[in-house]
């Protein structure tokens, strides 16, 4: 059984950072999952039953998983940016703060790093960084090497630069969601309740990420890669060489997996299906577990 859900307060440079945890009733050893969500989410994103067997946070935990969901600098409690202030960058290492005290609060000796959309991109920054935590590997869904032209992300970045956007449901759901068939009601409704207003910032960077900051981060990851992009992405490219193009880059990681996540739209976790990439973390999660495990041993 999973442990009531709790809330965190960390600090970062003056910033408050807040998180949702949650965890097993007794001690599994298992690592620490600390997940960050996408634009126009907040930790709750992972608190979103997708499926009937429930959300990102209990499919972890009822593998004996605990998680710490932060809410990113301007979402929820976290402290907002000021315009300038608020770049990927700057949000990889306030994150990277929180997450060492979370690590030592926590009493964690391995960690496993997800992020979805740009959650994944910031996920990435932080592992390239090479933080003083005990990184075991980094699973990144909804984003990877390629944003097709004039598509929706560049219309999502097109907005006033300096605005925040409350954007209304229905806008949301043609971009977040697949067609109907890949979804649950009950799914839709608990997102809604996930959803926050966005600094327009995010919006701008995302689509230029790809071009601008992936080829410099991907070789510095230095431990095993998990990707995952929605067979229904609106945002996204998911062609089987755009895929594999984006594992390429991650020349030294110890070993990629990068696949489709079938019958999902871009918040894959909030889809029927999302349960199966879910599963295909933990598992991912648990063969970076023995790898770390190894490199202990022979060190």
């Amino acid at each position: 059984m999973a442990k009531q859900r709790d809330s965190l307060t960390f600090e970062a440079d003056g910033h408050k950072i807040t998180a949702l945890v949650a965890g097993p009733v007794e001690s599994s050893g298992k690592p620490l999952i600390a997940a960050l969500h996408g634009g126009t989410y907040t930790a709750r994103y992972y608190d979103v039953a997708g499926s009937p067997e429930g959300s990102f946070l209990d499919v972890a935990v009822a593998h004996g998983y605990p998680v710490v969901a932060f809410d990113r600098p301007g979402y929820g409690g976290s402290t907002a940016l000021e315009p300038d202030a608020n770049t990927f960058s700057h949000h990889a290492e306030l994150l990277s703060t929180a997450l060492a005290q979370a690590v030592e609060r926590l009493g964690a000796d391995r960690v496993f790093l997800v992020g979805h959309s740009i959650g994944g991109m910031i996920a990435l920054m932080i592992a390239a960084s090479e933080p003083d935590i005990p990184l075991i590997g980094v699973s990144a869904t909804g984003m990877g090497a390629v944003i097709p032209s004039g598509g929706a992300a560049e219309a999502l970045g097109s907005l006033p630069a300096d605005a925040t956007v409350d954007l209304p449901y229905d806008q949301r759901d043609q971009v977040m969601f697949g067609p109907e068939h890949t979804y649950r009601t009950e799914g839709l409704r608990q997102a809604h309740e996930s959803y926050a207003p966005t600094p327009v910032r995010e919006l701008v960077q995302a689509p230029k990420w790809p071009k601008e900051h992936l080829p410099t981060v991907a070789p510095k990851v230095r431990v095993p890669v998990h990707n995952a992009l929605a067979e229904f992405d609106a945002l996204w490219s998911c062609s089987p060489e755009n895929v594999a193009d984006f594992a390429a880059l991650f020349t030294a990681a110890p070993f990629v997996d990068a696949s489709v996540a079938r019958g999902t739209g871009h918040c894959i976790d909030h889809h029927t299906l999302g349960l199966a990439t879910q599963l295909r973390q933990l598992a991912f999660a648990e063969e970076c577990t023995q790898w770390a495990t190894r490199q202990m041993n022979e060190a």
